[in-house]
């Protein structure tokens, strides 16, 4: 025992004296649970004990569930879904009230029609090229907006708006924020995957699917069939019996503090993502798996296509249809990967030589593309599942000057959906007879996102989060529901 008792470590006693050495000593202690306790309530206190455990819409829903396929690079409408028959009459011809039309990448050249027939399809007589002789069977499902307009000609600021409404990254993509609003139905799987193209990600990377300010659960997860998810498997050397017992150790003691500290609901939260990491160790592989799918369904999609891209974007649109059998709310499919080099070759960014680039991709997203809209149907999911197809913004009717090519057009192009409280074969705005400006019925990304919304049951305006003295939206301060293509 110490002989100064200003030094005694002993515990303090009504028969111990407190001197101010100690009073200062005990304070000092306490300090560090004060720190410890303000650093755990500084974390968002709403997140609930699971964040993405299943939460009511605003009103009856029309979908439950999205998958958006967005084909980077910015897809022409002039050759695809956007018929103009004056611009075949007047291929050549300068565009009429432009003089010396400079765009992105410089001077542009005369009109310049598409190289591909068109032809009417299904009961609603819709134009599409010969580029997509599979998706053409779905135009009755489909309904489309010819006058999408975007807010910059750029093509990471306009991927970054058309998934999040804004031109700059730091701001929450429209999966995460449905996953805040509503959850998921899977509690073994990310409730937002977003599946890249194996040619690579997408410009502006994982900052297409984040999570912004809303709380990092909120954000998508990245995987495809040939990149599952990174570390879920264990260590050679771990014992599965080990690991089972720890776990349940573990999960004893996060139940015996949940019982004894009642308003952790922060800390809960991380337990159940640290759980859904150990569940998913046993549901990713198995949704990962496409070879568990019958031979008649890798047929359909073309999974079995001797072009490797084709196959992968293939076996990418299975995963992405078992993922959402299995409850996960909110899928991106990517169709391109980034920019390259040589202009078309990754992407749909079709500067120079438009017709090889167009017959090296569509044959890529066509048959896979139509397969899903095909799959979904014939399971009964479509009925309550909402289908997106999307690019950044489109391209011009004339030539780049000395190319072959297209160059970058924000004021005028073409997206569609399909699915769930869709209008099929409806179509709604239409540029002008070139193609060139969005001039009917002009639609923007945020009316865009505001219709995804309301199908899902969500007022955009009241979807809000508050971040930096400002209650925060996905359509910013902007956006109405287009109701002519609402069932």
């Amino acid at each position: 025992m110490s002989s100064n008792p200003h030094h005694d470590s002993g515990p303090l006693t009504h028969d111990r004296w407190l001197d101010r050495r100690h009073f200062l000593g005990e304070m000092g202690s306490g300090l560090g649970g004060i720190a410890l306790a303000w650093m755990l309530g500084g974390e968002r206190a709403a997140a609930a004990e699971n964040p993405v455990a299943p939460k009511a819409s605003h009103r009856a829903p029309r979908a439950s569930r999205v998958i958006q396929i967005f084909c980077p690079g910015a897809v022409s409408q002039l050759d695809t879904f956007d018929y103009k028959p004056e611009l075949i009459r007047r291929h050549g011809e300068p565009l009429p009230g432009t003089d010396s039309l400079v765009t992105f990448q410089g001077p542009n050249g005369n009109l310049m029609r598409s190289p591909w027939e068109w032809q009417q399809y299904g009961q609603s007589g819709t134009w599409v090229s010969s580029l997509f002789p599979h998706l053409s069977q779905h135009v009755d499902e489909m309904a489309f907006l010819h006058a999408m307009t975007a807010r910059t000609n750029t093509h990471g600021p306009a991927l970054i708006q058309m998934n999040t409404g804004f031109v700059t990254e730091g701001f929450p993509s429209m999966g995460a924020w449905l996953t805040y609003a509503l959850g998921s139905e899977s509690q073994d799987l990310p409730a937002f995957v977003a599946i890249p193209d194996v040619r690579g990600l997408p410009p502006n990377g994982p900052a297409n699917w984040s999570a912004g300010f809303l709380p990092a659960a909120y954000q998508g997860t990245g995987f495809n069939t040939e990149r599952p998810i990174a570390n879920l498997q264990s260590p050679r050397d771990s014992n599965p019996d080990q690991e089972s017992s720890i776990r349940s150790l573990l999960g004893r003691m996060d139940r015996d503090f949940a019982r004894r500290n009642p308003g952790h609901s922060d800390l809960a939260a991380r337990v159940a993502a640290y759980e859904l990491a150990a569940r998913m160790q046993l549901s990713a592989p198995e949704v990962t798996d496409i070879r568990r799918e019958n031979a008649s369904v890798l047929k359909l999609y073309g999974a079995d296509s001797e072009n490797p891209h084709k196959a992968a974007f293939a076996k990418n649109a299975i995963l992405a249809r078992r993922l959402l059998e299995r409850g996960v709310r909110f899928v991106q499919l990517y169709c391109g990967g980034p920019a390259s080099q040589v202009d078309g070759l990754l992407n749909w960014d079709a500067h120079k030589t438009l017709k090889a680039d167009y017959e090296r991709h569509c044959p890529i997203l066509d048959q896979p593309a139509a397969a899903l809209l095909t799959d979904l149907k014939q399971r009964g999911m479509l009925e309550d599942t909402l289908v997106l197809w999307t690019t950044e913004f489109g391209r011009m009717p004339t030539h780049q000057r000395g190319s072959q090519g297209r160059d970058h057009n924000p004021n005028g192009f073409t997206v569609w959906m399909a699915g769930a409280g869709v209008k099929g074969g409806a179509h709604y705005g239409a540029t002008d007879a070139f193609g060139h400006r969005a001039q009917e019925n002009v639609t923007t990304i945020y009316d865009f996102h505001a219709t995804v919304l309301h199908l899902l049951g969500l007022e955009h305006k009241r979807l809000t989060y508050y971040h930096n003295g400002v209650q925060r939206r996905l359509t910013d301060v902007h956006g109405e529901v287009i109701h002519p293509v609402v069932a």
